[in-house]
């Protein structure tokens, strides 16, 4: 399977520059987010503090309806977990490219989720530990200003959610997009796309993670290239 990340360096983009795709995706969804946790009986200042120090995307929608049933944390960390499993796998491919201190490391684990891992993955090996991590807090202060934003306005304006459900995939259609620019081979998209067609006609309930375990089982077997040894480059 290719190499994650692009031998050739294209130019140096600002922080902001890099993240506002996905703060494109965030704000809104966030919003959502802090908007039907006050509906739900939330106070706005757990909203905010639910997308400081969980930070789940996806798994925050899901705690929503399970707060209201009344469901104990234990139950509802639980979901939490078997939801973001997915990250296990993010985190092991960047492993070589973690940085050595470790308050960083815990900082880019922490805020390493799906949309931020496609932007850290089309960087090259060269960009320096601390952009890593600045690309990482940043995509988090996007989620978290959404989610105040609803929790604060979603009481006292009306909402209108319709075609809001289609943010996150314009989000994931433009950062794929991204991917496939900066890579020299189209197999990992191809082997995906694939892996998901078979695993919708398997068995549909459970295609996301049968595509999953596809795509790995794939990149165990497909032949490793020799990587282009380069000279890291100095990145503000």
């Amino acid at each position: 399977m290719p190499s994650n990340a692009p031998t050739t360096p294209p130019p140096s983009l600002s922080l902001l520059s890099l993240t506002t795709p996905v703060a494109m995706g965030y704000i809104p969804l966030g919003m959502v987010f802090g908007f039907l946790f006050v509906q739900a009986g939330g106070a706005a200042w757990l909203a905010v503090l639910s997308s400081v120090v969980v930070y789940a995307g996806a798994a925050q929608y899901m705690m929503v309806p399970m707060l209201a049933a009344g469901l104990p944390v234990g139950a509802i960390a639980v979901a939490t977990a078997v939801v973001n499993l997915r990250h296990v796998f993010y985190g092991l491919s960047l492993l070589d490219r973690l940085p050595e201190r470790r308050g960083l490391r815990w900082i880019l684990a922490f805020c390493l989720t799906d949309e931020t891992y496609s932007v850290l993955t089309a960087l090259p090996r060269s960009t320096p530990a601390h952009r890593l991590v600045g690309v990482a807090l940043l995509n988090q202060c996007w989620w978290t200003l959404g989610t105040a934003l609803g929790a604060l306005l979603g009481t006292q304006v009306p909402l209108n959610l319709q075609g809001l459900d289609f943010v996150l995939a314009a989000l994931f259609g433009v950062l794929t997009v991204e991917q496939w620019r900066q890579r020299d081979s189209a197999a990992p998209l191809w082997t995906a796309l694939v892996a998901y067609a078979v695993a919708q006609a398997v068995a549909p309930a459970h295609a996301l993670v049968i595509a999953i375990a596809l795509s790995l089982a794939v990149g165990l077997v497909w032949p490793s290239r020799p990587r282009t040894v380069s000279r890291p480059e100095q990145q503000a």
